[in-house]
Parts: C-alpha cells; sequence; structure tokens
C-alpha cells in the first residue's frame, strides 16, 4: 500500500482523536495550520510531515505536527537538515526549528543564528507576528540566510548588497549577522586584552612587592644614620666641651705657658714612650717623601739621598722594633 500523500496525512493528522491527538483544540488553529503546512510543502516538496512527541523545557510532553527534510541553500555548499515543529500555541506563536547536525557536520563555532544544539533563532522567528508571519515566507527567509551563513561552513562575510535591491528582512538578516560576528570579535580583543591587562596587573603587583621592600630597607638604613648621626652629634659635643676647656688661652691661664702638647698627656710612661715613638715614626716616613721630591727636583744629590735614607731607614727599624717590644705586632695597624 503506498504512503499517504502529505495532504492527506496532515488531514489525517489533524482530525485524529485519542491518544495520538495533537495538541491542537481550536478548529480554526487547525484550519490555518493545515493551510501553511499545505503551503509549505508545495514551496518545498522535499519536506515531510510527521506527527511525534516534544518535549519542552519545563518537562511536559506534547504530540505536534513538524516537518523534516533538507534544505539546499547552494551548489557549493552541503544541504542543511532541518525540523519545524509547529507549536501548540502557532500561529501567535512562532515555531520551533532545529538544525540536525552529526560529528562528520558540526556546526560551526559562534553561528548567529543556530546554537551548538541546533536550536535556531533567526530575526523572523524573534519578531513572528501572526498574521503576517507564515511558514512559507519563513523557510525563504531561512534558505536566504543560511545561504549568507551556512551553519556547517563558515563564509566570511560578504559586502552588503545595496539597500534598494534587497528585501527589509533580508537586510535586517545580513546586519544581525554582521553584528554578531563584530561582537563575537569585540569580546574575543577584549579577552585578550584583559588576560594580557591581567598578566600586566601581576607584573605590576609584583614590582609594587619589590619597591615596597627597598623602600623598608632604605627606612631602615635612614633610621640607622639619623641613630648614628645622634652618636656622632653626641661624641661632637663631647669633643667640643673638651676643646672649649682645653682651650689654648684656658692652658695658658693655667701653666702660663704655650705648650699644646701638654693639653694632650698619655695615661702613663709606657704610653707616653710609645706616643713619643708614634711621632718619631711619622717624622721619619716625612723626611723620606720629603728626600723623594728633593732627589726629583735635583736638590739633593743622589748620593747624599742614599747615605740619608740609610741612616733614617736604620733610626726607623730601631723605634719600630721598639715600639713592637712595648704594645706587641697589634701596633703595626698604626703604622699604616
Amino acid at each position: 500500500m503506498a504512503p499517504p500523500s502529505p495532504i492527506r496525512f496532515i488531514e489525517t493528522a489533524l482530525s485524529c482523536t485519542g491518544p495520538f491527538a495533537v495538541s491542537y483544540t481550536d478548529p480554526d488553529q487547525k484550519w490555518l495550520i493545515r493551510k501553511h503546512l499545505i503551503s509549505l510543502i508545495q514551496n518545498f516538496p522535499n519536506l515531510s510531515p510527521s506527527v511525534d512527541p516534544f518535549f519542552h523545557d519545563n518537562g511536559s510532553t506534547v504530540n505536534l505536527l513538524n516537518v523534516r527534510g533538507y534544505l539546499h541553500v547552494s551548489q557549493s555548499t552541503p544541504p542543511i537538515p532541518i525540523n519545524i515543529w509547529l507549536h501548540e500555541n502557532y500561529p501567535f506563536m512562532a515555531p520551533l526549528v532545529f538544525v540536525s547536525s552529526d560529528p562528520t557536520s558540526p556546526i560551526h563555532g559562534n553561528h548567529p543564528f543556530v546554537d551548538s544544539s541546533g536550536a535556531t533563532a533567526s530575526p523572523y522567528l524573534i519578531y513572528w507576528n501572526h498574521p503576517h508571519s507564515n511558514l512559507s515566507d519563513f523557510v525563504h527567509n531561512l534558505v536566504k540566510l543560511f545561504s549568507h551563513d551556512h551553519p556547517f561552513v563558515y563564509l566570511p562575510a560578504s559586502s552588503f548588497t545595496h539597500p534598494s535591491l534587497v528585501s527589509k528582512q533580508e537586510a535586517l538578516d545580513r546586519l544581525a549577522g554582521r553584528l554578531h560576528y563584530d561582537i563575537a570579535a569585540i569580546r574575543a580583543k577584549t579577552a585578550e586584552e584583559i588576560e594580557e591587562l591581567s598578566a600586566l596587573q601581576g607584573e605590576m603587583v609584583k614590582r609594587v612587592g619589590i619597591a615596597t621592600s627597598i623602600v623598608m630597607g632604605l627606612d631602615h638604613e635612614k633610621k640607622k644614620l639619623k641613630r648614628r648621626v645622634k652618636e656622632l652629634t653626641d661624641e661632637a659635643d663631647m669633643l667640643m666641651n673638651w676643646v672649649t676647656f682645653n682651650d689654648p688661652k684656658n692652658v695658658m691661664a693655667v701653666t702660663g705657658e704655650e705648650r699644646m702638647e701638654d693639653v694632650i698627656e698619655a695615661a702613663d710612661e709606657e704610653s707616653e714612650l710609645v706616643l713619643d715613638q708614634l711621632a718619631g715614626d711619622k717624622a721619619m716616613e716625612d723626611l723620606m717623601y720629603e728626600l723623594d721630591k728633593a732627589v726629583e727636583q735635583g736638590v739633593v744629590t743622589l748620593r747624599d739621598y742614599i747615605k740619608k735614607v740609610r741612616v733614617t731607614a736604620r733610626e726607623q727599624f730601631f723605634n719600630r722594633a721598639m715600639l713592637l717590644k712595648l704594645k706587641g705586632p697589634d701596633i703595626l695597624h698604626w703604622l699604616h
């Protein structure tokens, strides 16, 4: 037995009662559904009607008429399997449209009108308005829309045709697609900039930590220097007090003699001997320095220079030997 014609199937489905009855109750609604479906199938013969249960997101189940088949939008792109469900409140509610995909033909990312699950939301559906909207016009619009934005093949956005050469709906579809891609590009660019700024922020936080550590170190050093300055100031005050007390005028008033060397007195005889030996050592160093200059200037002959240096070196040797005897090796750092 040959399968019933699509028109016969639609009429039978709408008149069926019992558990297999479709979820359309209003006779006027059924008449409009019959009219729209017949017009659609006549314009797109490769679409065939069917009745199947539909599961809403809220968990409810309804029996709905739907048409499924392939849309051929161009010779260079693959056909698009599509399933159009008529909502139980159709035509006041827009149909539910899905593009079927498989691993061999996935929906390309960021499609402006079809999400990864295949759910389709074109401007025509978003602004569905009965009685101006119908199935045939919608599918015609869908074919034009998919010819510019194929679900399975990414097509670079083509330039706009002059507004006078396209319909208002087609211009709206193209504008919506271009805006979608522009927004996606802006979001990707923004995400990239945010990532760069986050990395820069991390680097700045790191540098702030380093700078804070340096500032804290400098502050610590500043406090140490302040303490050292205070110590030196105190020592300077003590020295000034000592100098004031031992001013030459005061010394002359007490001793009656101008002998500044008497202002500094050794603690004992040994210390006084050490001071004398150190003074003698410095004096001999100064003498040899002056002899060097005299030789360079030609004031002293080389023979006299060698003679004087020998005498001075001998005296310095005995002088330092006495210092080593009095204070030991520790005295040597005073000689340099």
